[in-house]
């Protein structure tokens, strides 16, 4: 696997998994249903609305990238591998990896990351050391990606978890041709300033730009 070949598949429709971390095969994915999170389709519920206004939490983009991935194999099963997780780190130096971190408390509690390409957001995983912590990542991310113009959200399957704040499933074909659409555009991941208030970003979560 390299990152040139990763970055492929992902326009091609389909991505790479593994049967657990100490398995040092790969297989590539290519879902006859996809789950895609719709960017103006994001549920901000009253609980975690609560939750933001509360604060005591803050949001950073790509200050911990390796250990978010790190958070998110840090479970059984999983399916991020050694040649996985070197990819990852090695996309994210060439910038088409990105993390989302709620840190509390000094500590990282929770994240989200993906591989961004033209206007696609790919979501790979994300993981909660405490309540909500992936929630309010997940906020702050579907806000960036609006900000930043892109047009798909991929999440690749969906859970009963993502499809309470939104996500649905598609069938292969029409994601396709939302990938399609989404590559023939340039999504700016870094457009939304990193300071921007809790209002605002809840206001942007839930609508494109």
């Amino acid at each position: 696997m390299s990152p040139e070949l990763m970055l492929r598949a992902y326009a091609a429709g389909i991505f790479p998994m593994s049967e657990g971390a100490d398995d040092d095969d790969l297989f590539w994915v290519d879902p006859k249903r996809r789950g895609v999170f719709p960017l103006d389709g994001f549920h901000i519920s009253r609980s975690l609305r609560r939750r933001i206004g509360k604060g005591g939490f803050e949001v950073r983009v790509d200050s911990a990238f390796a250990e978010v991935v790190a958070g998110c194999a840090d479970r059984e099963p999983t399916w991020i591998n050694a040649e996985l997780f070197s990819v990852y780190q090695t996309l994210h130096l060439g910038g088409h990896a990105h993390s989302v971190e709620v840190w509390e408390d000094g500590q990282l509690s929770g994240g989200v990351f993906g591989i961004t390409l033209g206007g696609a957001y790919f979501g790979e995983s994300m993981f909660s050391r405490r309540p909500d912590a992936s929630k309010l990542a997940l906020t702050w991310l579907m806000a960036r990606l609006n900000a930043g113009g892109f047009r798909l959200f991929d999440t690749q399957f969906v859970t009963d978890h993502l499809i309470s704040l939104g996500a649905v499933e598609i069938p292969r074909a029409r994601y396709r041709a939302q990938l399609a659409e989404a590559l023939n555009h340039r999504g700016d991941f870094h457009a939304m300033p990193g300071d921007l208030p809790a209002q605002d970003v809840m206001q942007l979560s839930t609508q494109t730009s």
